[in-house]
């Protein structure tokens, strides 16, 4: 099944982990999503974020 809206996915992950109280949480990644997350990370809504290339995926836990 594929996501109709990658950004909308990603906050729901994030809000997901936040009140399940997880310390990470992996998200597909884009650019748009790696700036989105640097945004994040400057207004204090997440602590750090990490860019994690494997030979297929690319991930933002």
């Amino acid at each position: 099944m594929a996501i109709s809206d990658p950004i909308a996915d990603m906050l729901t992950r994030i809000r997901n982990s936040g009140k399940a109280k997880l310390n990470s949480v992996d998200i597909p990644a884009s650019k748009l999503k790696i700036e989105l997350a640097k945004v994040f990370k400057n207004e204090g809504f997440i602590k750090n974020y990490k860019f994690i290339k494997d030979d297929n995926f690319e991930n933002l836990s």
